[in-house]
């Protein structure tokens, strides 16, 4: 049994899964049970992570910082299990990296790349929309070739409305000629994110993919116009697939 947890920087995610054995090329992982929380939360989640069926292993991925990284190991003490501290490497569960120093690499980033490259066996464009949107290419031989990290969508809507004096936050919907400041701010953040998204994708070869993921996912995806698959836990699904090879 594996325990997944993704720490971002604004919410935790985690799952339990057995693991990827007797999978179909392509399947996402079965999840036992899976949650997420606000990070404000973390200092309260070992009570809550302790009603969870007992794991084997545990893998985590921590972008929040040191702060988090302490409020995660009182949660885990519980069990009696040295957490996994998911790190990006050189080479790993079949992903090559292409960055300069792979180490530097988001944790979640790396198992991301991870997650996806079980998923699709041509080139693929990895996004993860949330309070960051980070876009990244890997190959269809499993080789990250690189990537970008941009504003996420409410991030961009805080900016303008924090750093300017007439662009106060208001909700705004998508139109294709906004007469309204709350829809031209809401159409200009989609199609920053998506006009990114679809720049990078022409990049690959024919046959790609992009697996999107986090929590604008929804909101993104019937905007963007090349080949998609919305995948719920995608640096979960590279998580385990870290834990299995580990265990």
């Amino acid at each position: 049994m594996i325990l997944a947890i993704d720490c971002g920087n604004t919410r935790v995610k985690w799952g339990v899964t057995m693991g990827p054995s007797l999978l179909e090329p392509g399947s996402t992982l079965r999840w036992i049970e899976t949650g997420s929380a606000p990070i404000a939360e973390l200092a309260g989640m070992g009570e809550r992570w302790s009603r969870l069926p007992a794991p084997d292993v545990i893998a985590v991925s921590n972008v929040a910082g040191t702060a988090a990284r302490k409020f995660l190991e009182l949660a885990l003490r519980a069990y009696d299990i040295q957490p996994l501290w998911v790190t990006a490497q050189a080479r790993q569960c079949g992903v090559t990296s292409s960055y300069a120093d792979p180490g530097r690499l988001g944790a979640d980033r790396w198992a991301a790349l991870i997650g996806a490259r079980h998923l699709h066996a041509g080139d693929c464009l990895v996004v993860n929309a949330g309070t960051a949107t980070t876009i990244d290419l890997l190959s269809g031989i499993g080789v990250f070739l690189g990537g970008v990290i941009l504003p996420g969508m409410e991030l961009m809507k805080w900016a303008l409305a924090e750093k300017t004096a007439g662009l106060a936050s208001a909700p705004g919907e998508f139109a294709e000629q906004p007469r309204t400041t709350a829809d031209a701010i809401e159409t200009g953040c989609i199609l920053a994110q998506t006009g990114a998204i679809e720049r990078l994708f022409s990049r690959l070869a024919s046959g790609a993919l992009c697996l999107l993921s986090g929590g604008a996912a929804a909101s993104l995806a019937h905007r963007v116009n090349v080949p998609l698959r919305v995948v719920e836990n995608l640096a979960l699904e590279g998580l385990a697939r870290i834990a299995a090879e580990r265990a």
